[in-house]
């Protein structure tokens, strides 16, 4: 299979042909959540507004409004509903997330543990995932209640299985693959085969949106991970090195102990199970990671997901929202923002 990953350019211009092709409706869907995030409780409104206007591409909620219309879904209000919905599952996860990382940044803006604490965050995070159970009651279809249900559930098994290996140098690479299948690739899927539920699509069709959005996911989260290793703070709002401090074993850790010698394994074992770890421990593991050239690797890996999510929309016709759809597909690999 031959690599089908558009420059730069192109990967970044398909993310804002989406948003442009959607028109209104992703305005409407911010609309929609700002009017989810009213609360008598003051506290409430503000900590979620600062967290959603920290920045975001919404990218799962483009994934849903752009499944729905390759779909064929044009009237009604579903698409936007549930748009909001998928973005509100995500926010709150990153919510909780903030504080089991114990993060003081996201996108380049402190977060919302950093400023009102861990116990605010964790209940702020529990009401916007109550808000987005309200919405998907009001809908009333029970396939994408069943879908979105499951899919919070998946998510939070992820992050509990990344906890359970934190520190594990040694790790496998299915399991991290079933770590990151669980805690993000779960959403993205759940994302676009919502989008062909809204719809009434096939099930041929809806499979094929399940998987796009899948195995998008993984290549997005596979890249996320080795932008940890070259990331520049100013451009991504990511801290270079936050994984590796916090003792996690992504994809190019797994793959410098996979190549290393007996040293250099005994030398990340060693760190990775350290309460903590310093400058000089990033330093020489950033050595390693360069001899070894695990950040190409990892992308390398990211470009098979890359093209199975390019290809699983070929049961569609050709049109644009399908040729925007698949560029998208390289996004998660060159994307600059």
């Amino acid at each position: 299979m031959g690599s089908v990953i558009p420059l730069k350019k192109s990967a970044n211009t398909a993310y804002l042909d989406l948003k442009n092709l959607l028109g209104k409706k992703v305005s409407r869907v911010e609309e929609l959540i700002e009017l989810k995030l009213n609360s008598e409780v003051s506290l409430i409104k503000k900590m979620s507004d600062h967290h959603l206007r920290s920045g975001g591409k919404r990218l799962r909620a483009l994934l849903t409004l752009g499944a729905a219309k390759l779909s064929g879904y044009e009237l009604g209000d579903r698409d936007i509903n549930l748009a909001a919905c998928v973005e509100l599952i995500h926010s709150a996860t990153l919510l909780h997330d903030d504080v089991i990382d114990e993060s003081s940044l996201r996108r380049g803006v402190k977060t919302t543990n950093s400023i009102w604490g861990n116990q605010s965050s964790i209940l702020v995070g529990d009401y916007l995932l109550s808000r987005c159970f309200e919405i998907m009651v009001d809908d009333g279809d029970l396939e994408i209640l069943k879908l979105l249900s499951s899919t919070s559930a998946k998510i939070a098994q992820g992050e509990v299985l990344q906890l359970q290996h934190k520190g594990e140098a040694d790790l496998l690479e299915d399991t991290y693959i079933n770590i990151i299948s669980l805690k993000t690739a779960s959403l993205f899927s759940a994302a676009t085969k919502t989008g062909a539920c809204i719809a009434s699509s096939n099930d041929k069709e809806k499979n094929a949106l399940e998987s796009y959005g899948k195995n998008l996911g993984l290549a997005f989260q596979i890249a996320d991970d080795a932008l940890d290793y070259y990331a520049k703070e100013k451009l991504f709002g990511k801290e270079i090195g936050k994984d590796f401090f916090e003792g996690k074993a992504t994809l190019p850790l797994i793959i410098i102990f996979q190549k290393g010698n007996d040293e250099e394994r005994s030398f990340l074992l060693e760190i990775l199970k350290k309460d903590k770890r310093n400058e000089d421990d990033f330093s020489e593991t950033l050595a390693l990671i360069n001899k070894y050239k695990a950040v190409e690797a990892s992308l390398k890996r990211a470009e098979y997901f890359v093209n199975v999510s390019y290809d699983a929309l070929g049961i569609f016709p050709d049109s644009e929202d399908k040729k925007i759809l698949q560029n998208l597909t390289g996004f998660s690999l060159n994307r600059s923002f």
